[in-house]
Protein backbone atom coordinates (compact mmCIF):
# COMPACT_ATOMS: atom_id res chain seq x y z
CA UNK A 1 0.00 0.00 0.00
CA UNK A 2 1.06 3.37 -0.90
CA UNK A 3 1.75 5.56 2.16
CA UNK A 4 0.34 9.15 2.39
CA UNK A 5 2.46 11.60 4.36
CA UNK A 6 5.13 9.08 3.93
CA UNK A 7 8.43 8.15 1.99
CA UNK A 8 7.61 5.65 -0.57
CA UNK A 9 10.71 3.13 -2.72
CA UNK A 10 8.05 2.89 -5.91
CA UNK A 11 9.09 1.30 -9.24
CA UNK A 12 9.28 3.70 -12.72
CA UNK A 13 5.79 1.82 -14.35
CA UNK A 14 5.59 4.17 -17.73
CA UNK A 15 6.47 7.55 -19.04
CA UNK A 16 3.73 9.98 -20.14
CA UNK A 17 3.72 13.61 -21.29
CA UNK A 18 2.30 14.84 -17.74
CA UNK A 19 5.25 12.61 -15.82
CA UNK A 20 5.90 9.22 -14.87
CA UNK A 21 4.00 6.98 -12.97
CA UNK A 22 5.14 5.03 -10.58
CA UNK A 23 3.69 1.72 -8.77
CA UNK A 24 4.05 -0.87 -5.66
CA UNK A 25 2.89 -2.96 -7.90
CA UNK A 26 -1.10 -2.41 -7.23
CA UNK A 27 -1.22 1.36 -6.52
CA UNK A 28 -0.10 3.66 -8.82
CA UNK A 29 0.75 7.17 -8.06
CA UNK A 30 2.12 10.17 -10.44
CA UNK A 31 5.61 11.85 -10.56
CA UNK A 32 4.87 15.22 -11.84
CA UNK A 33 7.29 16.39 -14.88
CA UNK A 34 9.00 19.02 -12.92
CA UNK A 35 9.68 16.19 -10.36
CA UNK A 36 11.10 13.97 -12.27
CA UNK A 37 15.14 13.19 -12.85
CA UNK A 38 17.21 14.26 -16.04
CA UNK A 39 18.07 10.55 -16.21
CA UNK A 40 15.88 7.52 -15.06
CA UNK A 41 15.35 4.26 -16.64
CA UNK A 42 11.86 2.34 -16.55
CA UNK A 43 10.76 -0.51 -13.84
CA UNK A 44 14.07 1.26 -11.85
CA UNK A 45 13.12 2.26 -7.89
CA UNK A 46 12.87 5.37 -6.95
CA UNK A 47 12.26 6.96 -3.57
CA UNK A 48 9.32 10.04 -3.67
CA UNK A 49 7.22 12.01 -0.93
CA UNK A 50 3.77 10.74 -1.20
CA UNK A 51 0.56 13.35 -0.28
CA UNK A 52 -2.66 14.96 -1.53
CA UNK A 53 -2.98 17.48 -4.60
CA UNK A 54 -5.54 20.03 -4.22
CA UNK A 55 -8.11 17.70 -5.80
CA UNK A 56 -7.05 15.96 -2.70
CA UNK A 57 -5.70 13.02 -5.48
CA UNK A 58 -2.28 11.15 -4.38
CA UNK A 59 0.53 12.77 -6.26
CA UNK A 60 4.74 11.75 -5.78
CA UNK A 61 7.71 14.58 -5.23
CA UNK A 62 10.93 14.43 -4.70
CA UNK A 63 10.89 17.46 -2.20
CA UNK A 64 11.71 16.83 1.23
CA UNK A 65 8.70 18.44 3.38
CA UNK A 66 9.36 19.80 6.96
CA UNK A 67 7.29 17.20 8.68
CA UNK A 68 6.52 13.34 8.19
CA UNK A 69 2.91 11.73 9.08
CA UNK A 70 3.03 10.76 12.89
CA UNK A 71 5.15 13.57 13.42
CA UNK A 72 6.33 16.89 14.96
CA UNK A 73 7.74 20.55 13.78
CA UNK A 74 7.77 24.01 13.94
CA UNK A 75 6.26 25.55 10.97
CA UNK A 76 4.82 28.87 9.63
CA UNK A 77 1.90 29.87 9.05
CA UNK A 78 1.78 31.32 5.17
CA UNK A 79 -2.21 32.99 5.71
CA UNK A 80 -5.56 32.27 7.17
CA UNK A 81 -9.11 32.20 6.16
CA UNK A 82 -12.55 31.61 7.64
CA UNK A 83 -11.51 27.29 7.54
CA UNK A 84 -8.63 27.83 9.15
CA UNK A 85 -4.55 28.57 8.97
CA UNK A 86 -2.33 26.90 6.08
CA UNK A 87 1.14 25.72 7.04
CA UNK A 88 4.48 26.06 5.11
CA UNK A 89 5.86 22.53 5.03
CA UNK A 90 7.92 22.95 2.23
CA UNK A 91 5.40 21.64 -0.36
CA UNK A 92 3.42 23.21 -3.45
CA UNK A 93 -0.03 22.33 -1.34
CA UNK A 94 -0.40 24.15 1.98
CA UNK A 95 -0.54 21.92 5.43
CA UNK A 96 -4.29 22.96 6.68
CA UNK A 97 -4.94 23.47 10.57
CA UNK A 98 -8.57 23.28 11.29
CA UNK A 99 -9.56 26.01 13.86
CA UNK A 100 -10.84 23.11 16.20
CA UNK A 101 -7.31 22.16 15.80
CA UNK A 102 -5.52 25.03 17.18
CA UNK A 103 -4.30 25.51 20.76
CA UNK A 104 -4.74 29.27 20.53
CA UNK A 105 -5.58 31.59 16.64
CA UNK A 106 -2.82 31.01 14.34
CA UNK A 107 -1.26 34.33 12.82
CA UNK A 108 -0.27 34.89 9.94
CA UNK A 109 3.46 34.60 9.51
CA UNK A 110 3.78 33.12 13.02
CA UNK A 111 5.53 29.73 13.84
CA UNK A 112 3.89 26.81 15.46
CA UNK A 113 4.60 23.41 16.82
CA UNK A 114 2.43 21.24 14.89
CA UNK A 115 1.75 17.16 14.86
CA UNK A 116 0.23 16.03 11.65
CA UNK A 117 -2.14 12.92 11.30
CA UNK A 118 -4.34 11.75 8.69
CA UNK A 119 -7.73 12.69 9.63
CA UNK A 120 -9.69 9.46 9.33
CA UNK A 121 -13.35 11.30 7.91
CA UNK A 122 -11.77 13.55 5.17
CA UNK A 123 -9.17 11.14 5.14
CA UNK A 124 -6.55 14.20 4.36
CA UNK A 125 -3.11 15.54 5.94
CA UNK A 126 -3.95 17.70 8.82
CA UNK A 127 -2.15 19.45 11.21
CA UNK A 128 -2.67 20.07 15.05
CA UNK A 129 -0.96 22.47 17.61
CA UNK A 130 -2.88 20.87 20.16
CA UNK A 131 0.31 18.34 20.70
CA UNK A 132 -0.30 17.51 24.28
CA UNK A 133 -3.46 14.64 22.59
CA UNK A 134 -1.03 13.28 20.65
CA UNK A 135 1.07 12.13 23.80
CA UNK A 136 0.39 9.48 26.23
CA UNK A 137 2.72 8.62 29.97
CA UNK A 138 0.46 5.80 30.49
CA UNK A 139 2.99 3.28 29.12
CA UNK A 140 6.27 4.40 29.75
CA UNK A 141 9.00 2.41 27.79
CA UNK A 142 12.07 4.45 28.97
CA UNK A 143 15.06 4.02 32.05
CA UNK A 144 16.70 6.29 33.96
CA UNK A 145 19.77 7.73 32.82
CA UNK A 146 18.63 6.59 29.29
CA UNK A 147 19.68 9.51 26.01
CA UNK A 148 16.50 10.48 24.51
CA UNK A 149 15.61 12.59 21.58
CA UNK A 150 13.65 15.82 22.94
CA UNK A 151 11.56 18.50 21.32
CA UNK A 152 10.96 22.23 23.15
CA UNK A 153 7.15 22.18 23.30
CA UNK A 154 6.75 25.41 25.72
CA UNK A 155 8.43 27.39 28.28
CA UNK A 156 6.69 28.41 31.45
CA UNK A 157 7.16 29.30 35.08
CA UNK A 158 7.71 25.63 36.38
CA UNK A 159 10.56 24.93 33.30
CA UNK A 160 10.75 23.72 29.60
CA UNK A 161 8.20 21.39 28.90
CA UNK A 162 9.93 18.89 26.19
CA UNK A 163 8.32 15.69 23.71
CA UNK A 164 10.10 12.85 24.52
CA UNK A 165 10.89 10.48 21.26
CA UNK A 166 7.78 11.91 19.74
CA UNK A 167 5.96 9.93 22.53
CA UNK A 168 6.11 10.98 26.06
CA UNK A 169 5.72 14.78 27.83
CA UNK A 170 8.66 15.02 29.98
CA UNK A 171 10.08 18.50 31.70
CA UNK A 172 13.44 20.52 32.36
CA UNK A 173 13.48 22.37 35.32
CA UNK A 174 15.21 26.43 34.55
CA UNK A 175 17.63 25.86 37.06
CA UNK A 176 18.88 22.85 35.53
CA UNK A 177 19.29 24.77 31.69
CA UNK A 178 22.32 26.72 30.59
CA UNK A 179 21.13 27.79 27.26
CA UNK A 180 18.87 29.81 25.49
CA UNK A 181 15.98 27.08 24.16
CA UNK A 182 13.04 28.01 22.04
CA UNK A 183 9.88 26.31 20.86
CA UNK A 184 10.48 23.72 18.09
CA UNK A 185 14.36 23.34 18.75
CA UNK A 186 15.99 19.40 18.82
CA UNK A 187 18.33 18.47 21.22
CA UNK A 188 19.23 15.28 23.22
CA UNK A 189 18.75 15.10 27.30
CA UNK A 190 18.58 12.14 29.28
CA UNK A 191 15.91 10.82 31.75
CA UNK A 192 16.80 12.29 35.31
CA UNK A 193 13.65 10.14 37.10
CA UNK A 194 10.45 8.71 35.89
CA UNK A 195 8.05 9.67 39.00
CA UNK A 196 4.82 7.15 40.16
CA UNK A 197 2.36 9.41 38.73
CA UNK A 198 4.06 9.07 35.05
CA UNK A 199 5.68 12.52 35.17
CA UNK A 200 8.99 12.55 33.93
CA UNK A 201 11.64 14.33 34.21
CA UNK A 202 14.84 15.04 31.64
CA UNK A 203 18.52 16.66 32.41
CA UNK A 204 20.58 17.88 29.45
CA UNK A 205 23.34 16.20 30.85
CA UNK A 206 23.57 12.59 31.99
CA UNK A 207 22.80 11.35 35.25
CA UNK A 208 24.69 10.45 38.12
CA UNK A 209 28.84 9.01 38.39
CA UNK A 210 28.48 9.43 33.59
CA UNK A 211 27.78 13.17 34.11
CA UNK A 212 31.18 13.78 36.37
CA UNK A 213 33.50 13.16 32.85
CA UNK A 214 32.18 15.74 30.38
CA UNK A 215 31.48 19.05 33.33
CA UNK A 216 35.31 17.92 34.52
CA UNK A 217 36.83 18.49 30.80
CA UNK A 218 35.33 21.56 30.53
CA UNK A 219 37.10 22.76 33.45
CA UNK A 220 40.23 21.78 33.07
CA UNK A 221 39.61 23.41 29.11
CA UNK A 222 38.71 26.36 31.08
CA UNK A 223 41.58 26.42 33.35
CA UNK A 224 43.69 25.87 30.90
CA UNK A 225 42.33 29.35 29.06
CA UNK A 226 42.58 31.20 32.16
CA UNK A 227 46.54 30.44 32.61
CA UNK A 228 45.27 27.61 35.12
CA UNK A 229 43.36 29.55 37.76
CA UNK A 230 40.01 30.34 38.24
CA UNK A 231 38.26 31.90 41.00
CA UNK A 232 35.55 29.70 42.13
CA UNK A 233 35.53 27.15 45.12
CA UNK A 234 33.16 25.52 47.18
CA UNK A 235 31.93 29.04 48.69
CA UNK A 236 31.22 30.90 45.40
CA UNK A 237 27.89 31.58 45.52
CA UNK A 238 25.66 29.04 42.63
CA UNK A 239 24.77 31.98 40.36
CA UNK A 240 28.57 33.05 39.87
CA UNK A 241 29.36 29.61 38.41
CA UNK A 242 26.39 29.78 36.60
CA UNK A 243 27.68 32.86 35.26
CA UNK A 244 31.36 31.44 34.40
CA UNK A 245 30.64 27.93 33.40
CA UNK A 246 27.44 27.22 32.54
CA UNK A 247 26.70 24.62 35.34
CA UNK A 248 24.74 23.84 38.49
CA UNK A 249 26.58 24.18 41.85
CA UNK A 250 26.43 20.87 42.64
CA UNK A 251 27.76 19.70 39.35
CA UNK A 252 30.54 22.07 39.96
CA UNK A 253 31.31 20.50 43.12
CA UNK A 254 30.87 16.74 42.05
CA UNK A 255 33.33 17.53 39.29
CA UNK A 256 36.01 19.79 41.27
CA UNK A 257 35.89 16.56 43.27
CA UNK A 258 36.63 14.11 40.42
CA UNK A 259 39.48 16.51 39.39
CA UNK A 260 40.87 16.74 42.96
CA UNK A 261 41.09 13.07 43.50
CA UNK A 262 43.09 12.04 40.07
CA UNK A 263 45.15 15.31 41.66
CA UNK A 264 44.62 17.33 38.15
CA UNK A 265 43.91 20.43 40.50
CA UNK A 266 44.71 22.02 43.85
CA UNK A 267 42.13 24.08 45.96
CA UNK A 268 42.81 27.42 47.80
CA UNK A 269 40.79 29.94 49.43
CA UNK A 270 41.17 32.07 46.11
CA UNK A 271 40.23 29.24 43.67
CA UNK A 272 40.77 26.04 42.33
CA UNK A 273 44.57 25.74 40.08
CA UNK A 274 45.44 23.25 37.54
CA UNK A 275 48.41 20.98 38.79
Amino acid sequence: MIEIGKFNVLRIARATNVGLFLTNGTEDVLLPTKYVPETYELDAEIEVFVYLDHEERPVATTLEPYIYLNEFALLKVNYTNQFGAFLDWGLEKDLFVPFKEQARPMQNGKRYLVYMYMDEKTKRLVASSRTNKFLSNDNIELENGEEVDLIVSHITEAGINVIINEKYKGLMYKNEVFEDLRTGDRIIGFIKNIRPDGKIDVSRKKIGVEAIEPDAEFILNELKANKGFLGLNDDSHPEEIKTVLQMSKKSFKRAVGALYKQKLISISEQGIHLV
